[in-house]
């Protein structure tokens, strides 16, 4: 196992973190304690129950909910709205911006946007 103090982490921490995700040892003395810096797994469900405390039950409500409300969105356009409030709101972001731009004009006039 790597140990490293908490500064030399904080000065590599990419550099740690990768060496982690390819299943390096890696641990970050904190006082007494060595912690284990290693990558795992999350799924949506699990991130609910434990951020949030949502069951099993109420994450699938919410997924059905959701479902349902996208399709709404899409169905009366006010999908191409959101993306042109986004855009306005974000233009520094060149990559989303440009797909935006391909999707809007492909669907609307550009002098709606």
């Amino acid at each position: 196992m790597k140990t490293l103090t908490i500064t030399d982490a904080k000065k590599n921490l990419g550099r740690w973190l990768t060496a982690a995700v390819r299943g390096e040892d890696i641990g970050i003395i904190c006082g007494s304690d060595i912690v284990a810096l290693r990558k795992v797994n999350v799924e949506s469900t699990d991130y609910a129950r434990r951020e949030y405390g949502a069951t099993p039950e109420q994450v699938a409500a919410l997924e059905k909910a959701t479902g349902r409300r996208r399709r709404s969105i899409k169905r009366t356009k006010e999908l191409d709205r959101l993306y042109i409030e986004a855009h306005k709101a974000r233009p520094e972001n060149l990559d989303w911006a440009e797909s935006s731009v391909k999707l809007l004009s492909k669907r609307l006039p550009k002098e709606k946007w």
